[in-house]
């Protein structure tokens, strides 16, 4: 047993999809969601750079105290999960991925989108991944150019939005696929507009967040570091930004929990 925080980490915003997911299944844990904000977006930088952000984060939430860190971030899990693994090795550290795998074994057309960073869909990782599930499907790999962009400036509602999300996942309609897989984690938070869009035609959005809550119940469990049933969670925020970006993530997180009727 161990009242000790988890530490998520992402670049910015988009991993308080995650955060949600593990909200939502570990009721009981206490979180430290450490969104970058400084440094966002990571879509197009270089893999050094990714892992220098990813090794200051992960040092700011062991000086929080977690016990745990999960990188909410597809993008710096490609590029850096592994090394932080590495120099963090008495510290459980989960990663995410593209949820190519699910999508592979599910398919009945044989074809599915993966909606992701520029550095996530040419990282060795999801090439690994996509070798290895994907040897008689057909991957489309699109690059969400700008979606990032518009979760960070809290603008998924707006025309705007909808114009960026239409021209991205309209010319998949007629490739015949039916998965679209949710490759980073600032996405989710478009997918009504991406459901809008796909409406009416027989294809599945899949995302990893509730995979990777399932994860760290699972090492909770294994290493025997879960929360006392009758402990009473703390929420707390971090940046690397300034004040108003680390109050915006508080903002954030209230937004969805009001949304998902758990606050």
């Amino acid at each position: 047993m161990n009242n000790a925080p988890i530490g998520v980490y992402d670049s910015g915003f988009g991993g308080l999809s995650v955060w949600l997911e593990l909200h939502r299944m570990l009721p009981c844990e206490s979180l430290v969601y450490l969104g970058d904000g400084k440094n966002c977006p990571y879509g197009g930088r270089s893999r050094e750079e990714i892992t220098r952000f990813a090794f200051e984060a992960v040092e700011r939430l062991v000086t929080e105290g977690v016990k745990m860190v999960v990188v909410g971030c597809n993008t710096a899990t490609t590029a850096a999960v592994d090394a932080v693994r590495a120099h963090w090795s008495e510290m459980p550290i989960v990663g995410l991925e593209p949820a190519v795998k699910p999508a592979c074994l599910t398919t009945a057309t044989r074809r599915i989108a993966v909606l992701a960073t520029e550095h996530s869909l040419r990282s060795d990782m999801f090439l690994r991944t996509a070798a290895r599930y994907a040897e008689d499907v057909e991957v489309v790999k699109v690059v969400g150019r700008g979606f990032v962009e518009l979760v960070e400036g809290d603008r998924e509602s707006t025309p705007e939005a909808m114009e960026a999300v239409r021209g991205v996942v309209e010319p998949l309609l007629d490739k015949n696929i039916d998965k679209i897989v949710l490759g980073c984690t600032h996405y989710p938070f478009l997918r009504p507009l991406i459901e809008r869009v796909i409406a009416g035609r027989d294809i599945e959005i899949i995302d990893s967040g509730e995979a990777v809550a399932r994860r760290v119940r699972w090492l909770l469990d294994r290493y025997d570091i879960a929360a006392a049933e009758d402990h009473n969670p703390e929420y707390r925020f971090l940046s690397f930004a300034d004040e108003e970006y680390r109050r915006g993530l508080e903002r954030k997180a209230s937004k969805i929990l009001l949304s998902d009727n758990l606050l």
